[in-house]
């Protein structure tokens, strides 16, 4: 079994930057897929980034330039540094590890941007 934990969200002003961490613990093995979902209200789960075992990053059209991931393999953490927020990017944010053939998802942190 594998536990992740959020931490790091809160209540921020536009154009302000907050920082997200995932702790993941348990039965993991190495090469596993760690990233980050969102879910806004009346919406669906949406890719915000993942990064891969070597680091290879994937992020959302909407954050490039905006989110940075990253992850430490020797603490089984994952980061995302979210700087410039936007109102839209209110919503619960969802910590996940792949690790074949499961994927394993966190209880989620708010994040909230006021205007």
């Amino acid at each position: 079994q594998v536990q992740l934990v959020e931490s790091g969200g809160g209540l921020v002003q536009a154009g302000g930057s907050l920082r997200l961490s995932c702790a993941a613990s348990g039965s993991i093995s190495s090469g596993n897929g760690m990233g980050w979902y969102r879910q806004a209200p009346g919406k669906q789960r949406e890719l915000v980034a993942v990064i891969t075992p070597g680091s290879r990053t994937n992020y959302a059209d909407s954050v490039k330039g905006r989110f940075t991931i990253s992850r430490d393999n020797a603490k089984n953490t994952v980061l995302l540094q979210m700087n410039s927020l936007k109102p839209e990017d209110t919503a619960v944010y969802y910590c996940l590890l792949r690790q074949n053939p499961y994927t394993y998802w966190g209880r989620g942190t708010q994040v909230t941007v006021s205007s």
